[in-house]
C-alpha cells in the first residue's frame, strides 16, 4: 500500500509539473445505453457531438457502472464501492449515502477547485445528505432520483406541477422554478458557472435526468423519429438522447469561446443500461441486470493537452475509478481507502494497456436494505464475468454472454467466487444502515416517500412508512402535512402532534408551534391505514 501511495504521488507530482492544472467537466446521464450513440452501431440515431468527442480524445470499449443510478453515483463520487457509503437502493431511504464519506467534489475544492453541481444528485435532498453539504459550492439540482417523482417539490406546496419543463429546481438549498427544458437548464447553467470561473481551475458535474421516464420532451424532437417507424416509446427516448447531444455541442462552443477547451478535461458516461428495450449493439440485458446490457456504459474523455485523437481502451473499467482518475491528472491528493484505480496511464500513454494488470471488478444491486450475497451479482475481470455465484462467460470471445461455461471451466467459477466472498464480507463490514435525516441544523425539511422506510413503505397511494431522523434543536416548528383527500372524515396520527380530524376531502394539515424532543427518533405521519405523502418542518 504504501508504494502505491509513493507510486501516485510520484505520478501527481509529474502532472502538476508539465501542465497546469485541467478543469474537470463530468457529464452522466440517465438511463442511455450503450447502444444509444451512433458510434456504437445505431442506424436511427445520430450523436454526432458525442461520436466527435470519442474521436477527439479517448473511447473505452469496457467500461461498466452499477445496474442502476444511486449506486453508480455514489461509486462515482467516492472512488469507493458504493456498499461501503451506505448506497445500496434508489428509494426507500436507501439512496442516501453517509455524510462521513468524503466526494471527489470536496477532494477537488481543498486542491483549490472551484466546484458545480447541475441536474440529478440522488444521494440524499435533505441535511446533512445534500450536494452543497458534500463539497459542492455551487449547486442546481432536482429532488430525488428525477423530476415528476415522490421526491419532487409537490405542487401543493412550490404552485408549480412537476414537470421536465420550467422545472422547479433546488438551487443551494432554495428553490426555484427556472425556465425552459430540463436538460437545457442544467447545460445552460453549466455553461454559466464556466464562464464566471474560466481564471481558476473548476470540476462541473453535470448530471441529466434524460433520458429517464417520464419521456417528457418537445414534440418537435420526436417526430423525426416517429417518421422512422419507431414505436412512440424508443422515438420519444431518441428525441431525448438527440437533445443530450446538442447540448454537448453547445457545451464545447462554450469551452471554444473561453479558450479553455485544451486544458479542460471532458468526460462523458452514463449510468447504467437502458430500461426499455432497443438497440444496445448486441449487449444482453437492460437497466437493472447484472448482464453487459444493464452494466456495459459509454465512458468518452476528451483532453487535449495530454490525451491523443481516437484513443481506443480496452481494458476494463468501472465507476470507481473516476474518482482517482481526476485527481491524479489534477495533482490533487486521494485519501486512503479507495478501490478504484486511476485510469490517467490508459488515457496518456498508448502503450499503457500491455503492462496494464489484470483486475477484478464487482457489480450488484437488489432492492431491500441489505444485499444478499451473489444476488444479481457480477464479477468481472479482463476476460471472464461470473453472473450470480453460477454463470460463467468468457466476455473475450462472447460479448452476447450466450455460452455458460460454467460446467467446463470449473475452477474458474471457484476462484471467482471465493474472490467475490472476500469482497462482499469486505464492502459489508460497516453495515448497510442509511444515515438519519437531520431536523434543526438546516431548514425546511422536506420529508417525501423517497426517503421513508418499513415493509409497508412505497411510492403507491397506499404506502405506509417512516422517517429515521435525528432531532437537533426543540423547536418550536411549523409541520404541514400533505396527503391523499380521504372519501369521509378520518383521523391524522402522526409523532409528536398527535391525533387530528380530517374532514373528507382535505388534503393538507398545518401545525404551528410544535416542540420536538431532541435526538434519534423515527418520524410517523398517516390518515386513516395510508401514510402522507410529505411532511414539510420549517
Amino acid at each position: 500500500m504504501l508504494l502505491r501511495r509513493e507510486l501516485f504521488s510520484a505520478l501527481a507530482g509529474s502532472f502538476v509539473q508539465t501542465a497546469k492544472r485541467p478543469n474537470v467537466i463530468l457529464v452522466i446521464t440517465d438511463d442511455q445505453g450503450f447502444g444509444d450513440l451512433s458510434l456504437h452501431g445505431n442506424k436511427q440515431l445520430r450523436t454526432p457531438n458525442l461520436d466527435r468527442l470519442a474521436g477527439e480524445g479517448a473511447r473505452f470499449e469496457r467500461y461498466y457502472s452499477s445496474p442502476v443510478c444511486s449506486p453508480t453515483r455514489a461509486c462515482l463520487l467516492t472512488g469507493r464501492y458504493n456498499y461501503r457509503t451506505g448506497v445500496v437502493d434508489t428509494y426507500l431511504g436507501r439512496s442516501m449515502m453517509r455524510p462521513g464519506e468524503t466526494t471527489l467534489a470536496e477532494m477537488l475544492r481543498k486542491a483549490g477547485y472551484r466546484t458545480g453541481i447541475f441536474g440529478k444528485w440522488h444521494l440524499g435532498d435533505n441535511y446533512p445528505l445534500r450536494s452543497i453539504d458534500q463539497g459542492f459550492d455551487e449547486s442546481l439540482v432536482l429532488n430525488g432520483g428525477g423530476l415528476v417523482q415522490p421526491g419532487d417539490v409537490p405542487e401543493a406546496i412550490s404552485g408549480v406541477k412537476p414537470s421536465y419543463f420550467d422545472p422547479v429546481l433546488s438551487r443551494n438549498g432554495r428553490w426555484e422554478q427556472q425556465k425552459g427544458y430540463c436538460t437545457d437548464i442544467f447545460f445552460r447553467e453549466a455553461g454559466q458557472f464556466i464562464e464566471r470561473n474560466q481564471k481558476r481551475p473548476f470540476f462541473c458535474y453535470l448530471a441529466t435526468n434524460a433520458p429517464h421516464t417520464p419521456l417528457e420532451v418537445d414534440e418537435a424532437l420526436v417526430k423525426p423519429f416517429r417518421e422512422q417507424g419507431l414505436d412512440e416509446t424508443t422515438a420519444r427516448i431518441y428525441a431525448m438522447v438527440a437533445n443530450l447531444d446538442e447540448n454537448m455541442g453547445r457545451l464545447n462552443g462554450v469551452l471554444r469561446k473561453t479558450g479553455l477547451e485544451r486544458d479542460t478535461i471532458l468526460m462523458f458516461m452514463t449510468d447504467n443500461g437502458p430500461q426499455q428495450r432497443r438497440f444496445n449493439d448486441g449487449l444482453r440485458g437492460l437497466k437493472g441486470s447484472p448482464y453487459e446490457g444493464g452494466i456495459r456504459v459509454p465512458l468518452l474523455v476528451r483532453w487535449p493537452a495530454r490525451i491523443q485523437p481516437g484513443t481506443v481502451v480496452d481494458r476494463a473499467a468501472a465507476h470507481i475509478d473516476i474518482t482517482p482518475t481526476v485527481l491524479e491528472c489534477a495533482g490533487a491528493a486521494a485519501p486512503a481507502g479507495l478501490d478504484g484505480r486511476s485510469l490517467a496511464p490508459l488515457l496518456t500513454d498508448p502503450k499503457a494497456s500491455a503492462s496494464w494488470s489484470d483486475r477484478t471488478l464487482y457489480l450488484q444491486w437488489h432492492r431491500g436494505d441489505a444485499p444478499r450475497a451473489f444476488e444479481n451479482s457480477a464479477v468481472v475481470t479482463q476476460r471472464w464475468k461470473l453472473i450470480n455465484g453460477k454463470e460463467l462467460y468468457d466476455l473475450s470471445a462472447d460479448r452476447a454472454e450466450s455460452r455458460d461455461l460454467a460446467a467446463s471451466e470449473a475452477n474458474v467459477v471457484r476462484q471467482l467466487r471465493m474472490s467475490y466472498e472476500a469482497w462482499f464480507r469486505d464492502v459489508g463490514a460497516g453495515g448497510y444502515e442509511p444515515p438519519r435525516i437531520v431536523i434543526g441544523r438546516k431548514a425546511p425539511v422536506l420529508l417525501t416517500r423517497q426517503d421513508w422506510r418499513g415493509p409497508a413503505a412505497s411510492w403507491d397511494s397506499k404506502g405506509l412508512g417512516h422517517w429515521e431522523v435525528q432531532v437537533e434543536a426543540r423547536g418550536p416548528y411549523t409541520v404541514t402535512f400533505y396527503f391523499e383527500p380521504p372519501k369521509a372524515e378520518t383521523m391524522l396520527e402522526a409523532s409528536w402532534v398527535g391525533r387530528h380530524v380530517i374532514a373528507a376531502g382535505q388534503d393538507r394539515l398545518e401545525l404551528k408551534g410544535v416542540k420536538v424532543p431532541a435526538g434519534a427518533a423515527r418520524f410517523e405521519a398517516r390518515v386513516g391505514d395510508r401514510g402522507v405523502h410529505y411532511a414539510w418542518i420549517r
